[in-house]
């Protein structure tokens, strides 16, 4: 445990309030990470502030409020620009989320770019929201669905996806890191291999950019897409990074004020890059506190928080190896810091109700990964994911939990 002490972790924890907490009268540990993390003070503080002063439409005032809200509005999109390594805010997308950003592209490029008896490749790992548009953009096109099968350890089979790539495939979309069991894809050669067929890459970030350096330009990607609530931000905004040219080919996602330059009743021209996807009015506190929730964790330090939450998946992935009739599923190679697990003869829901009762917080069924669950012939797992807040003690208090849950139900 030699990591423990480069972070501050106490100090870390003191600026997340909502952990200060008791839970059915124990001190709450909050291992729902991969569902949301909890959001540091200085997030909530800046979107408090932004309706105390500065609550005003953006772009099209000229009054003091209104010019403040764009300027903090678009140092946003700069920082996600930089936190991406994208090359212009052209490229800077401001969505709801993940989920919209994966249906924007399958609704402007999808369906202006793939035809009937094209492919899509997506891959046994994806989360709903990565394969549910697709489905539907194939029945509204006549398009065909492939998807990369997944092995016992949780990983992609990438023998299998080269055998699926061929010219008829257009686009390939899969997770960066999957929010199940963990498991870090091989994005580059992923990218490289589409690419190779002349086919397009959307990579789902939503569980990767909490754990990893993203470097859009260095991974060669077409679109990356991922939301600030599960990197220390608010719910309901995201962003869609996308190659510019791509961006400026494909037509827009909503139609409304912001996104046009012109209207009139015969025609209407679009806005250029990046409004031209922004119709309406944006969801502008929380845009505004993603910029300081990326903050947080770069001056804490991304690799630091790499390092530290590693020998937390470490201690645990050792720690519950430990408990008579627990099975971890996945055990890919290269993860984050998530555990999946079943416990034989317990059901997944009655661990979670369980640990709840003693004041630890994890995610139970299915992760809206349906058909992972399915190829592991399972009907959900107990999942347990871990943030830079916290400790090698609350997994302590888990296994604990865990134990006495099979006490009570063996």
């Amino acid at each position: 445990m030699i990591l423990t002490d480069t972070l501050d972790i106490q100090k870390i924890r003191a600026d997340f309030p909502i952990l200060d907490q008791e839970i059915n009268g124990r001190k709450l540990v909050y291992f729902d990470n991969a569902a949301t993390t909890q959001k540091p003070q200085q997030v909530i503080d800046v979107i408090t502030h932004y309706y105390q002063h500065d609550n005003a439409n953006i772009h099209r005032g000229i009054h003091t409020l209104a010019e403040r809200a764009t300027r903090d509005f678009e140092a946003s999109r700069e920082a996600i620009r930089a936190f991406l390594g994208a090359s212009s805010i052209e490229e800077i997308i401001f969505t709801s989320g993940t989920t919209q950003g994966i249906n924007l592209v399958a609704s402007t490029f999808g369906r202006k770019f793939i035809q009937a008896g094209d492919e899509i490749i997506i891959s046994g790992l994806e989360h709903h929201s990565n394969i549910v548009p697709w489905q539907m953009l194939c029945e509204e096109k006549g398009c065909i669905l492939k998807v990369i099968p997944v092995n016992d350890l949780g990983e992609l089979d990438l023998e299998a996806y080269q055998q699926l790539l061929s010219e008829k495939v257009k686009l390939v979309s899969v997770n960066h890191v999957s929010n199940s069991l963990g498991t870090i894809n091989p994005v580059a050669e992923i990218i490289r291999l589409a690419h190779g067929v002349g086919a397009k890459v959307l990579i789902d970030g939503a569980q990767a950019t909490s754990h990893l350096n993203i470097d859009v330009q260095a991974l060669d990607v077409d679109f990356y897409v991922f939301s600030a609530h599960k990197l220390y931000g608010p719910t309901g905004i995201g962003a869609l990074y996308g190659k510019k040219a791509l961006l400026e080919a494909m037509p827009p996602y909503m139609g409304g004020g912001e996104m046009i330059k012109e209207v009139s009743f015969e025609k209407t021209t679009y806005n250029d890059l990046p409004y031209k996807f922004e119709a309406g009015t944006p969801n502008i506190a929380d845009v505004v506190a993603m910029k300081t929730a990326l903050e947080y964790t770069q001056n804490i330090g991304r690799e630091r928080i790499a390092a530290y939450e590693d020998e937390l998946l470490q201690y645990a992935t050792a720690q519950l190896s430990t408990i008579e009739g627990l099975r971890i599923v996945g055990q890919a190679a290269q993860k984050v810091s998530v555990v999946s697990f079943v416990i034989e003869g317990i059901h997944h829901q009655d661990i979670g109700v369980l640990l709840d009762n003693q004041g630890i917080a994890v995610r139970t069924g299915h992760h809206c990964t349906q058909p992972l669950m399915k190829r592991f012939g399972l009907l959900g797992t107990s999942r347990a994911s871990f943030a830079m807040y916290n400790t090698l003690e609350e997994i302590d208090r888990l296994v604990a939990g865990l134990q006495r849950v099979k006490k009570m139900l063996s």
